[in-house]
């Protein structure tokens, strides 16, 4: 059974990986093209200077990040994704926002090119896509390995998540502006900040018990350098209306209806500003379902890596969305390095600080990008 799993998921890679190179470039190539020429020349804003060196997409005056930068960026990515399964692409998305300049000069041509401004935030959105999907490959992987996901629960949240990534990329790509794209991006994640902290509230740490306990034993485990796999997720009772598992010492419940439900709410929000929905997934598992984030993680990856196949195939391979892949290949190879150390390197962090740092982390991307994005306030 493990090696036939292994195979899909070597085939699923494969087929993502292939398939939107063969399939979306030619369909691409000609919009861009021609969006590019019918840009004014010049060297002000929302022009291009010909005489300017190349950049994303062969642009003369385009930002040109270096491949160092995207490389340890991306390590990055994968390390914070995979150590509590959210924030992929959501940091994907700051790296092609910001730490690149691709939203900057995206912004520039809301006047002089519209079209440039959405095929450039387009590709922003399904680049953020690529790098969170990788890595909630690998991070699936180890943490199956671990036995530190609830299998069923991911698959029926990524099964909901197929249905909403159709629905939002045939009705909203090549119609979102940048600026638009960023606001929605940090209301988001602010939203869930806010949701986060009532969660860590006395009031609402006073039903989690079960999870509490679960961490401890597993905390504990680690510190006496125990056996993790022993005691990892085990199936006890499944229904297509409630599934019983347990993790170390305790019992935990769902159900798959529900899980259906909330990946497609989750995955239709995600898709829209072009991230896995790690973000989403995490506090409906830690606050509805009730899971420890030890196994949060992994759960959430499978979830993420079912959206994010098909989110990209529907806007890449359907919809002709183009991606720069000299920047995509090199931030692939970085994802995939933080993807192994995280899994390896997360047990060892305790959970309250785990929740702190997904605390941290939205509070500052959902404020800075909601004030750039609506009001065009700059937050450093």
């Amino acid at each position: 059974m493990k090696l036939k799993f292994k195979w899909f998921l070597l085939f699923l890679t494969a087929a993502a990986l292939v398939l939107p190179m063969i399939a979306a470039t030619p369909v691409m190539a000609d919009p861009l093209a021609d969006a590019i020429a019918a840009v004014p020349q010049g060297t002000g804003p929302g022009q291009i200077d010909p005489s300017a060196s190349a950049g994303i997409f062969g642009i003369p005056g385009a930002p040109s990040p270096g491949l160092l930068l995207c490389f340890c960026w991306a390590v990055w990515v994968g390390w914070i994704f995979s150590t509590i399964g959210a924030f992929g692409g959501v940091m994907a998305g700051v790296g092609h926002i910001s730490i690149y300049g691709m939203g900057p000069y995206a912004k520039t041509f809301k006047d002089t090119s519209p079209a440039i401004n959405k095929i450039l935030t387009d590709s922003i959105r399904v680049s953020n896509q690529w790098l969170g999907g990788l890595s909630a490959l690998v991070s699936t992987i180890n943490y199956g390995r671990q036995k530190r996901l609830v299998t069923s629960l991911g698959i029926f949240m990524g099964i909901g998540a197929l249905f909403a990534t159709f629905l939002v990329v045939f009705t909203t790509a090549g119609k979102v502006s940048f600026s638009q794209y960023q606001g929605w991006f940090g209301l988001c994640v602010f939203l869930i900040f806010t949701f986060m902290v009532y969660e860590m509230s006395p009031k609402g740490q006073a039903s989690k018990t079960a999870a509490k306990a679960a961490a401890k034993a597993f905390e504990d485990t680690v510190k006496n350098k125990g056996s993790i796999e022993g005691q990892g997720v085990k199936i006890l009772n499944w229904s297509i209306t409630k599934a019983e598992v347990s993790f170390f010492g305790q019992k935990f419940s769902f159900n798959p209806i529900w899980a259906f439900i909330g990946g497609f709410c989750i995955s239709a929000l995600a898709s829209f500003i072009g991230v896995g929905g790690g973000f989403l997934y995490v506090p409906f598992l830690t606050s509805v379902v009730g899971l420890p984030m030890y196994v949060v993680a992994g759960t959430s990856s499978v979830a993420v890596l079912i959206g994010m196949f098909f989110s990209i195939f529907n806007f890449m391979v359907l919809k002709g969305v183009v991606v720069y892949w000299p920047m995509i290949g090199v931030e692939l190879v970085g994802v995939f390095v933080g993807s192994m150390i995280g899994p390896r390197t997360g047990k060892y962090i305790p959970e309250k600080a785990l929740k702190w740092l997904f605390l941290i982390l939205a509070f500052y991307i959902g404020i800075r990008y909601t004030l750039r994005g609506f009001f065009g306030i700059p937050v450093p």
